[in-house]
């Protein structure tokens, strides 16, 4: 075929904001270069738009890390095709009574997106930053709509039955080197 006459495959990128962020923790990581991230994902086909799914942090615990992080996702938002979809934070307070904090709403969100998205036919192929298995039912609903759907991932919190049932996946362990903003 000549070159423009073939449909363009349609991206859209699904970003788990929590697990990718303790993955780059894991790799001592803290900063990436988000469009060099996506531009290496896209490749040549068209991106349609990029969901980043995560929590505000709780504003009366670390005023500092709480106005950073939404300094953050401003700069998420300007990024073209960049939408960031919050959940909620959740404390929890445990017997020795140390607070922990929990992300919750953000998968059920990434996964209501990813089946409307494919109902709607709004992407030929998706791909899902995470390494939550929590997804797969999403996924196969999606391939079952005929979409493809991708796992990007990072060994340390990587599933095997997520990536296996996906159409493709990609290790970002090696990639990532050249996304990091020193």
């Amino acid at each position: 075929m000549k070159k423009g006459t073939a449909k363009e495959e349609r991206l859209t990128i699904f970003i788990d904001g929590s697990n990718l962020y303790h993955s780059l923790q894991a790799l001592k990581i803290s900063k990436i270069n988000f469009s060099k991230f996506v531009e290496f994902l896209k490749k040549d086909k068209m991106l349609i738009s990029v969901f980043y799914y995560n929590a505000s942090l709780d504003i009366s615990i670390d005023k500092k890390k709480y106005w950073e992080q939404q300094k953050f996702f401003d700069f998420l938002r300007r990024i073209p095709g960049f939408k960031v979809i919050l959940a909620r934070m959740k404390k929890h307070k445990r017997e020795n009574g140390k607070m922990i904090f929990e992300v919750k709403g953000d998968d059920i969100m990434l996964a209501t997106d990813i089946i409307s998205g494919a109902y709607e036919n709004l992407y030929d192929t998706a791909m899902i930053v995470s390494g939550d298995e929590d997804f797969v039912p999403a996924i196969k609903k999606c391939q079952k709509l005929g979409k493809k759907v991708g796992n990007v991932y990072f060994s340390s919190t990587s599933s095997n039955y997520l990536k296996h049932s996906c159409d493709f996946s990609i290790c970002m362990d090696k990639y990532i080197k050249d996304m990091i903003i020193k």
